[in-house]
């Protein structure tokens, strides 16, 4: 399976998938991931306590009926880990730590084996928190940006994972992505069932990290709906302890997906209302109320310069054709899971399959997002 099918990246790295084994103290160490996560894009160790006080506090949640890492050589445990994953997967782990020098040694070790470190600012449990990990963290901006930007002056590549609706979600993102992070990975809990698909939309509108969605995938159709939302992997934890099965079958699914549409985590219309800023790339021109102009405020751009930026993107490219189309071009047709014969005719006449047309309206999305009329640089 190639990586190119994706195209997703970080830094140095490419991953085959967007499908993620999650950490899950005391579970997902090599020996689970080599069972159960062979196929994964990306498997996420841990969570690892590194020094004396958060093994401590471990201890005191295995009294509880918890499952933890404890180790007396928590390093060289990290050490072992990093080097018994057996399949061709990218490879995190995820720790927590008191002090600040047991996870600059980790990153060096994750950096030396071309893996990745999560910073667990996620773990509630009050064994941590009380101790200045996990979850409290969010609670302390400062410190967490300060440890971010220590771990990410040793050059390894750094994730953050965090719970979201903790404090305010986009001020949590723009943290950790202004302290250098390569990735946000956000456990999308909420008040009652399934995950808060609308946080993980916000924070993708408000940040151009790598961003991995987490919480309540159990099957394809959860999958799918976590992916319209933004993000550019999702993670799963219990759903591999319920279903061993599940992500080689959300592998399977998803590159199926990929080769027939070309663009897996594709947003809705934004004139659905549901849609991300992404979806600006299936935007009709700007030339009557409807939710394009909302959506164009929000990033800085008038009308004009939306629509300059989409026939700029166009030129040169197949986007460029469609005289028969509703507005003269494909740069301005919708989602190919939308029925539409004018597009459709233009697809066939100039030999554009639904794939390579939705991988355009990708590099669309981005090149907007981009832009410096947006970003500012």
């Amino acid at each position: 399976m190639s990586e190119d099918l994706f195209d997703i990246k970080v830094k140095n790295l490419s991953f085959k998938n967007p499908i993620a084994l999650a950490p899950m103290g005391g579970i997902t160490d090599s020996q689970f991931a080599n069972k159960f996560a062979k196929d994964a894009g990306l498997v996420i160790l841990g969570g690892y306590n590194l020094d004396a006080a958060t093994n401590m506090a471990a201890s005191e949640m295995v009294k509880k009926g918890r499952k933890e890492f404890i180790s007396n050589e928590p390093l060289k445990l990290i050490d072992n880990e990093l080097k018994s994953v057996k399949n061709q997967n990218v490879v995190a782990i995820n720790v927590r730590s008191t002090t600040l020098e047991p996870l600059l040694e980790a990153a060096v070790m994750a950096k030396d084996v071309n893996a990745i470190i999560e910073i667990d600012a996620h773990c509630r449990q009050p064994e941590m928190t009380k101790i200045g990990v996990g979850e409290s963290l969010l609670h302390d901006l400062p410190k967490l940006q300060d440890i971010i930007r220590k771990v990410k002056s040793t050059g390894a590549i750094v994730s953050v994972k965090v719970r979201a609706n903790v404090i305010d979600n986009i001020k949590m993102a723009k943290t950790v992505e202004d302290a250098g992070a390569d990735i946000l990975h956000v456990d999308a809990m909420r008040d009652g069932p399934g995950a808060d698909i609308e946080t993980i939309r916000n924070i993708r509108d408000n940040t151009r990290l790598l961003l991995i969605g987490n919480n309540s995938v159990t099957d394809l159709d959860t999958a799918k709906d976590m992916f319209t939302s933004g993000p550019d992997m999702i993670s799963i934890g219990r759903g591999v302890v319920k279903d061993p099965n599940l992500i080689s079958s959300l592998v399977k699914e998803i590159t199926l997906q990929q080769q027939k549409m070309g663009w897996y985590n594709s947003p809705k219309h934004v004139c659905r209302g549901e849609g991300d800023l992404r979806g600006l790339a299936f935007c009709c021109p700007p030339v009557k109320p409807c939710p394009v102009h909302f959506n164009t405020k929000k990033i800085g751009l008038s009308a004009k310069d939306f629509a300059d930026i989409k026939m700029e993107f166009a030129k040169g490219t197949p986007l460029e054709y469609g005289d028969s189309t509703c507005f003269g071009s494909l740069v301005w047709c919708c989602k190919i899971t939308r029925r539409c014969p004018l597009r459709d005719g233009v697809l066939e006449t100039i030999g554009l399959s639904d794939a390579e047309y939705m991988k355009l309206k990708r590099q669309l999305a981005d090149h907007i997002l981009d832009h410096p009329k947006v970003t500012g640089k």
